[in-house]
């Protein structure tokens, strides 16, 4: 018996972990409609420390968040700046005004989610290619050129999406967009007065 009340009460806490995690990613993470998220981030010129605090910022939220990537226009700031770490066992990197300069003629297609449509649940079925090259720079202005393929490839791709305005829903299929959109459109409240 008291290990049942044992389980119960660690479901119960990590029901709360989640829905605190859930709460802090909505409250730094920008949400649809959101236009920020519709916006074109400029270019970094400046390799300073607040650059620097701003990737910090950027790994943080995603990690809290549970996500494989973030773009600063999703907490608001429009600035070409990327985080991701599509793998747990290597450590966040941090791309600034990152430019895909090849990519593979193999695509894939897999379902997609994004922390900004996260609060609606929306996920959509994207194609992307399998492996790009994408040459950046590193918080301190260090030239970087990356060969990504899987998963990264498709993070990098979907976090630079947003650097350039664009959602998943814009890459989904026709009926697809429409069902994320249904998703998203601000839900009447019924109710009697009292």
């Amino acid at each position: 018996m008291a290990e049942t009340e044992e389980r119960i009460e660690e479901s119960v806490e990590e029901a709360a972990e989640r829905d605190a995690r859930r709460r802090y990613v909505y409250g730094a993470v920008r949400q649809y409609p959101d236009p920020v998220l519709r916006m074109k981030a400029r270019e970094v010129t400046g390799f300073d420390h607040a650059l620097a605090t701003l990737a910090a910022r950027m790994v943080h939220v995603m990690q809290k968040a549970r996500g494989v990537g973030l773009a600063a226009p999703q907490l608001g700031v429009l600035q070409r700046v990327l985080v991701h770490q599509a793998d747990d066992d290597r450590e966040p990197a941090v791309l600034v005004n990152p430019v895909i300069v090849s990519s593979s003629a193999d695509v894939d297609t897999v379902e997609e989610g994004c922390l900004s449509l996260d609060a609606a649940g929306v996920t959509v079925e994207v194609v992307r290619p399998v492996a790009i090259t994408v040459e950046a720079r590193g918080v301190v202005g260090e030239a970087l050129r990356i060969e990504a393929e899987g998963l990264e490839a498709r993070v990098i791709q979907h976090e630079v999406d947003h650097l350039d305005g664009l959602l998943i829903i814009d890459r989904a299929a026709p009926d697809q967009r429409r069902s994320a959109l249904a998703k998203l459109r601000p839900q009447p409240v019924l109710g009697g007065l009292d």
